[in-house]
């Protein structure tokens, strides 16, 4: 199957809205990207195909979302291959804008703010990074809104409005703060959108897969398994029971020299507030997420794992 590829709001409403008509109109699914596709990103791609009639997905490296434009400029752009990976998962529509389509008038004056929610963890090290994205999260739910007029009255689904399709976006779980956040504006919001998490993929030796793992050098690789052994060592303490010790986690990330800790906490999966510190001394019970973010010689990485008991 070939994905069509479009280029503006416009020409994305159309294609998909006969879409949806040739198909009967029932679920159109969204997975929005920044393009430098990997396994993860196909997992999104395959996921939101097995559950809807239509899918697009987009590829936008969004400037709002960079403070520093070096690191906007060497972001990979690898349009070709990403189309060749989406259509290999049966995507319908790869949206690639530019940036004069998406903020026609130049950067936005009013955006969308993340709150206090955005200001710790990745918020904190990265200053307004997340209103940045989820300005243009808001915009790619709005372009991704299934063609008003299909399907026919009678086609009801959970999710849409009456008379419209179900429309579900994918995100992927790695990105936990953006995923919280994102969850949380739809529903402040009122977004018309059910927001589907999507697991972590990981290389075979644990590493969850980034874009920004292929600047890494292959002693940095190694070293970067630090991240996911640390988790795996909380994941292990919380199913047997045990109390989490976190300090002797942070102490295995510190013993890894090429690895350089900004924050290793484990914290509400809503409110993102660090729990009680018993859980380190304890045995932990109920529900957690183990944050986790450092810089592996020049590349920034990040990680998390849910926890439960």
């Amino acid at each position: 199957m070939v994905a069509q590829v479009v280029r503006t709001a416009a020409e994305l409403r159309a294609a998909s809205a006969l879409l949806l008509a040739e198909r009967g109109g029932r679920a159109q699914g969204l997975v929005p990207t920044m393009g430098a596709l990997h396994e993860g990103h196909a997992r999104l791609a395959k996921t939101a195909v097995e559950q809807n009639d239509v899918v697009v997905a987009s590829i936008f490296v969004n400037p709002l979302q960079f403070g520093d434009a070096v690191d906007l400029d060497r972001y990979p752009r690898t349009l070709e291959a990403d189309v060749a990976l989406l259509e290999e998962q049966g995507v319908d529509l790869v949206f690639a804008p530019s940036v004069d389509e998406v903020y026609p008038g130049g950067e936005p004056l009013v955006r969308v703010t993340a709150g206090s929610l955005g200001e710790k963890w990745e918020g904190a090290s990265r200053p307004g990074h997340f209103d940045g994205a989820l300005t243009v999260v808001a915009k790619l739910l709005h372009y991704g809104i299934p063609g008003a007029g299909l399907p026919p009255a009678g086609a009801f689904v959970s999710g849409g409005g009456a008379g419209l399709p179900a429309y579900r976006a994918y995100f992927g779980q790695k990105d936990a703060q953006q995923l919280a956040l994102v969850r949380r504006m739809v529903a402040d919001l009122n977004f018309p959108v059910d927001i589907v998490a999507v697991p972590t993929v990981r290389s075979a030796e644990g590493l969850a897969l980034s874009s920004r793992n292929r600047f890494l050098s292959d002693e940095e690789l190694e070293a970067a398994l630090v991240l996911s052994r640390a988790l795996r060592l909380l994941e292990a303490r919380a199913n047997a029971h045990e109390p989490l010790d976190l300090d002797s986690a942070q102490a295995l990330v510190a013993s890894q020299p090429l690895v350089a800790l900004d924050y290793f906490d484990v914290v509400d999966p809503g409110t993102l507030e660090p729990l009680a510190e018993n859980c380190r001394k304890v045995p932990f019970r109920g529900e957690g997420l183990a944050l986790i973010a450092a810089k592996v010689g020049p590349v920034r990485l990040i990680d998390n794992a849910p926890l439960s008991s």
